[in-house]
């Protein structure tokens, strides 16, 4: 079986989950295309983003050929799509262009096998049905992250949120919570193989709620924080994601712990979660807040569930609660349904007002099935989106170089991941705030020893005097080798 992965970091983990399934039936895995014998898998998730959906029909059209020209002395290629867009179209997949023959949706990895095995004899084999109840618990996904040195651990499946421009929630279906046990198991394992940083990973982590165990679903809910509303009724019941992060935090005091993407309503008044931040040194200090616009009118039409006012009250809070709050990252999207010049302004001033390190910024592209499809209307032209994008980036990384550049001539620890892209002679990774950090292949020292050590390997951490700034990327001298320990008890 050959897989390719399209999309966000979810797609990655569901194709670890996929893989470790196949794995289990007996299949093995190949990276070349001509080895391939039983299926091509593209696991797929443009829910938002209508470029990267034609990446895939295009890449689709080029397997197709493919399997066309294959002579028929080899066993017959089957193509197989999976998750959210298999689930959505479906039909125009299978019926209309007939590119594949293998469709499984999110909720339908178990199936795989069976469904490959009904394609082998030459029929075409579906399976989209969502479901209130797989989170793949029982599943240890096999890692498929380049050096081990990172890796993503899902904690929950779907969304609740039912924001007008997304299609998540009919993709992906509602929101469900893995076991905090599972969860624990599968950190560990990392923790074994030498995996140095975890990212939890869910559509709305900070609403996580596991019901696996008894005596926790009378517990009340939370309350959400100032200023901010929500389309359902707030869920009792369940262990919460301060109390996932608090335990995920404790198996490895050299494993840095992130998480994305939570929800900005999420953070309740009593700050838990912030609280637990700022106290532990293995979580990273470092907050993804999607506000998607500064308007507030068009965040109501986005059903976001707080105004500009509310979310600029709770970026304060952060930085209040966390003094040593190195960066915050945020996604906006231009040019939704009504978007006037003065709300496109606001979001300008937005991004210049809080100075986010790390922004993923893009123009609308309406999608079925979402309530924006059946209630509002695409009015803002392709060009004006086009060049509200381009001030928004131009803006951003106005602001992000600024931020960036108050921690030239500071020491960061950095996590290295591997050789820079660009130079062999350079290595690349990232600090607490998950920002790039690239600095020279030098011989080292160890910072409790003082004594030289070689050269730095993916997977430690080293220090880093920054010397110059970009938006994206931070420019350093290398100064030791240490521990996440040894780093957080000298500051």
């Amino acid at each position: 079986v050959y897989l390719e992965t399209y999309g966000c970091q979810m797609n990655v983990s569901d194709t670890e989950i996929a893989w470790a399934i196949l794995q289990k039936n007996g299949y093995a895995r190949t990276k070349e295309l001509d080895e391939v014998r039983a299926a091509v898998g593209i696991a797929s998730c443009p829910d938002c983003r209508e470029k990267a959906e034609q990446a895939i029909w295009n890449r689709l059209q080029h397997l197709k050929a493919l399997k066309a020209r294959r002579p028929q002395a080899r066993a017959p290629l089957r193509i197989g799509i999976l998750g959210c867009m298999a689930e959505r179209l479906k039909e125009e997949i299978l019926h209309r262009e007939k590119l594949v023959d293998v469709v499984a949706g999110p909720d339908a990895y178990r199936d795989l096998p069976r469904l490959l095995a009904v394609a082998e004899s030459g029929q075409q084999a579906a399976n989209v049905l969502l479901s209130l109840d797989e989170t793949y618990a029982d599943i240890l996904p096999v890692q498929t992250s380049a050096g081990g040195t990172t890796a993503f651990v899902s904690i929950m499946r779907g969304c609740d949120n039912m924001c007008s421009y997304c299609i998540v929630p009919f993709t992906r279906g509602r929101e469900r919570s893995r076991p905090i046990a599972s969860i624990l198991q599968e950190v560990r394992m990392l923790s074994d193989q030498g995996v140095k940083e975890v990212t939890l990973l869910g559509q709305n982590v900070n609403s996580f709620r596991d019901l696996s165990e008894v005596q926790f679903r009378s517990v009340a809910a939370p309350g959400l924080s100032r200023g901010f509303s929500t389309v359902y009724k707030a869920k009792q019941g369940g262990l919460r994601f301060s109390h996932l992060l608090d335990q995920v935090s404790r198996i490895d005091p050299e494993m840095r712990i992130r998480f994305t993407s939570p929800h900005p309503k999420d953070f309740p008044d009593e700050a838990s979660v912030l609280q637990l931040i700022q106290e532990r040194h293995n979580i990273c200090k470092q907050l993804h807040l999607p506000a998607q616009s500064g308007s507030t009118r068009v965040l109501e039409a986005m059903r976001r569930g707080y105004t500009r006012e509310a979310y600029l009250e709770l970026v304060h809070h952060v930085r209040d609660s966390i003094p040593g709050v190195l960066s915050l990252s945020s996604d906006f999207i231009t040019g939704f349904c009504g978007e006037t010049e003065e709300d496109h302004q606001q979001t300008v001033s937005l991004l210049r007002e809080v100075r986010y390190n790390v922004g993923f910024l893009f123009a609308y592209s309406m999608r079925q099935k979402t309530r924006a499809h059946h209630r509002l209307q695409d009015d803002v032209p392709a060009d004006v989106k086009k060049r509200r994008l381009e001030q928004l980036i131009a803006t951003f990384r106005e602001e992000a170089a600024r931020a960036n550049s108050a921690l030239v001539g500071q020491a960061q620890l950095v996590l290295v991941e591997g050789p820079s892209k660009r130079s062999a002679s350079e290595l690349c990774g990232r600090n607490d705030g998950n920002i790039k950090v690239i600095f020279p292949d030098t011989e080292l020292e160890d910072a409790a020893e003082c004594r030289a050590l070689g050269r730095a390997q993916p997977g430690d951490y080293v220090m880093v005097k920054i010397t110059s700034a970009s938006s994206q990327t931070l420019r350093g001298v290398l100064l030791c080798r240490t521990t996440l320990s040894r780093a957080a008890a000298s500051h």
